[in-house]
């Protein structure tokens, strides 16, 4: 009777003990789950704006002889900007003059001594534009003025684009889409079904040269020295899933 009473028991335990397991594990499944994905976005586009500077340079043993000597070379420049390459003169902005004291090391034996060397003025002169091929021919053919006896030195262009904040905005949809697109792919083949989205958070923005080996940085890389660029973008995206 004993041993019918203890198995009846032991019977009633792994009943009880099984449905509690059972129900625990329906707990823990039926809560919503929850699927991560990345969208990526891409286009390449050409730069719509161009900046362009040149420094030039005059030194004198007077600081009015090198400033006269300055103000002719700047001269000389924006009459063959205007004249000769034909930009209009709102366009072309020079900077202020910098001033430099230059002194020579001279030793006399064991005694050093700093002698005055003349005064060093520099300028810049800076264009904004548009007219990015003109422009671009502009920087290639300044350096003309040497011959004239300005001491210029041009810098590369580096180029812009000026819609970028309704590029982004497109390519924030695009590459939301991709996300969703992916999300939808991998519930329907695990056999679910994506629910709603729970969060939606802006990745990488960057813009590069095409087909460049620059790295992908999370600050986003923000390429100036091409005209050709192409401009990438990623998308988080948390969907909520039955």
């Amino acid at each position: 009777m004993k041993n019918n009473l203890s198995a009846l028991f032991i019977s009633l335990a792994v009943i009880i003990s099984a449905s509690v397991l059972g129900n625990a594990w329906k707990r823990s499944h039926s809560g919503k789950s929850a699927l991560h994905v990345t969208g990526l976005a891409s286009r390449d586009f050409d730069s719509d704006l161009i900046v362009w500077e040149a420094s030039f340079s005059k030194k004198a043993m007077t600081m009015k002889e090198a400033y006269k000597n300055l103000k002719d070379d700047a001269e000389i420049i924006r009459r063959y900007l205007i004249d000769k390459e034909g930009l209009k003169e709102n366009t072309i902005v020079f900077s202020s003059v910098a001033i430099n004291k230059e002194f020579e090391t001279q030793k006399n034996g064991t005694e050093t001594k700093q002698i005055f060397n003349g005064y060093s003025l520099s300028q810049t002169v800076d264009i904004e534009s548009k007219e990015v091929e003109k422009i671009e021919g502009v920087s290639r053919r300044i350096t003309e003025l040497i011959d004239a006896g300005v001491e210029l030195s041009s810098q590369a262009p580096r180029y812009y684009y000026t819609k970028l904040a309704d590029l982004k905005i497109e390519m924030l949809a695009s590459a939301a889409k991709d996300a969703q697109v992916r999300a939808q792919k991998i519930v329907e083949n695990a056999g679910g079904k994506i629910s709603r989205l729970q969060s939606a958070e802006m990745g990488v923005f960057q813009i590069t040269a095409p087909n460049s080996t620059e790295e992908y940085s999370w600050g986003g890389a923000m390429n100036s020295a091409s005209k050709k660029k192409t401009v990438s973008i990623t998308v988080k995206l948390e969907f909520q899933i039955d």
